[in-house]
């Protein structure tokens, strides 16, 4: 690994720790060169499907185009960043699980949902306001009541 400060080619690992739920290897790295140190992280590489939009077009799978979807629902709302990254990483888990080479965009937008559910309700209700299109105020009230109606469906087998 090539030192970030100096350029040194031959940078050392001084600690390795798991990170991420055991997604990710973390390791702290010291240049020999500079006396510098930095962490560095290794994810594996995974293909994920070809996404297929509602018009027929494919484009690759965006992680930061998920995120970004996620952060606007979720602008203003106190949600820490930790459980939107875990969001992310199980959409992908499911996405990945699928064992499909396309999906479509509608899936994706599905499990932005439910991951939003769980999150924060007022992001729920932002994103699905855009992604189902609703036209009026009654599309609003409908959607909250059949939130509010599974939420008492959940509370019942609590008990």
């Amino acid at each position: 690994m090539r030192c970030p400060f100096c350029a040194y080619t031959d940078t050392r690992v001084a600690d390795s720790r798991l990170a991420d739920d055991g997604g990710s290897v973390r390791r702290r790295r010291e240049c020999p060169g500079c006396g510098q140190r930095f962490t560095t992280y290794e994810r594996p590489e995974l293909a994920l499907p070809m996404v297929v939009k509602t018009d027929g077009r494919r484009e690759p799978f965006n992680e930061d185009k998920l995120l970004r979807g996620l952060t606007r629902a979720l602008s203003k709302r106190a949600v820490a960043t930790a459980r939107v990254d875990a969001a992310v990483r199980v959409i992908q888990r499911r996405i990945r699980e699928r064992g499909e080479r396309e999906i479509p965009a509608r899936l994706i937008g599905e499990l932005v949902m439910e991951a939003l559910r769980d999150l924060d309700p007022v992001a729920y209700v932002r994103f699905a306001s855009v992604y189902r299109r609703f036209e009026d105020v009654d599309a609003f009230s409908a959607e909250i009541a059949r939130m509010k109606e599974s939420d008492g469906d959940d509370s019942a087998r609590d008990d």
